[in-house]
């Protein structure tokens, strides 16, 4: 289903097209907010549902010339950018006893180079993990991620174990030939 029919869908009520477009668009909102969030979980799904609760009733002005999820981004890093300002006024690091904490810490075993090095290969994964085809995207995801088993995955995708595995075997070289354009244009 297109962007356009499934929000076409939403807006007569569909309940179908509601539980498609959490399951498309909820996974991918939470690694766009998680990313952006230094990794905090709990505020990148409290993100993602003021999201939700904000674009649903929006979805009439949205136009249609730029796919639906770059949309809902845009709502994202409003919210974010929300979020970051008010932890910007919460806790100043001139703050004596905020200063003391933070001079307190022991230093990083791992060195600048190395830690960087992480961080660019995380968000290459997030970057290809959110450009692949959902299904994909979600397979990979719930495989190496949430840990379940080809099973679990073939239940939530309503195939077989058989069909299951042959998808995980095709997103893995999605994910591969993807990772490696990227890591070759970034080098």
């Amino acid at each position: 289903m297109t962007d356009r029919e499934l929000v076409r869908s939403l807006l007569r009520g569909d309940e179908a097209a509601f539980d498609q477009f959490v399951a498309d668009y909820y996974p991918r909102l939470y690694r766009f907010a998680y990313r952006r969030l230094a990794g905090n979980a709990d505020l990148a799904l409290d993100i993602v549902q003021t999201i939700f609760e904000k674009v649903i009733p929006r979805l009439e002005s949205w136009r249609g010339e730029a796919p639906l999820f770059s949309w809902m981004c845009g709502f994202a890093r409003f919210e974010i950018a929300a979020v970051r300002k008010d932890a910007r006024t919460e806790v100043a690091d001139d703050d004596p006893d905020v200063r003391a904490v933070l001079e307190s810490l022991p230093a990083l075993e791992d060195t600048p180079d190395r830690e960087h090095e992480r961080k660019e290969i995380g968000r290459a994964v997030r970057i290809v993990l959110d450009h692949l085809p959902r299904h994909y995207a979600s397979a990979l995801e719930w495989k190496y991620v949430n840990g379940l088993s080809v099973q679990e995955i073939a239940g939530r995708l309503a195939m077989t174990p058989k069909a299951a595995e042959s998808l995980l075997t095709r997103a893995r070289g999605a994910f591969r030939d993807a990772f490696t354009e990227l890591a070759g244009r970034t080098s």
